[in-house]
């Protein structure tokens, strides 16, 4: 059972890391592609731009916190 818990947290802290809201926005993204493209639609480019702006709100956050 240790080795299963150690995996799990490996895991956690390998796609959640220090922030959860950036894997949340990046799941969200994800999901909103899969939608788009379920229904036609060419959203390729939805993905890096939301990458982009996560990755923008998490560098604002981490300068304006210290």
């Amino acid at each position: 059972m240790k080795y299963v818990k150690a995996f799990g947290r490996f895991w956690w802290d390998f796609i959640v890391g220090d922030d959860w809201t950036i894997a949340v926005g990046v799941a969200v993204a994800l999901g909103l592609v899969a939608i788009l493209v379920d229904q036609g639609v060419n959203a390729w480019w939805l993905l890096p731009l939301a990458v982009a702006l996560l990755t923008g709100v998490s560098v604002w956050r981490q300068t304006q916190a210290g």
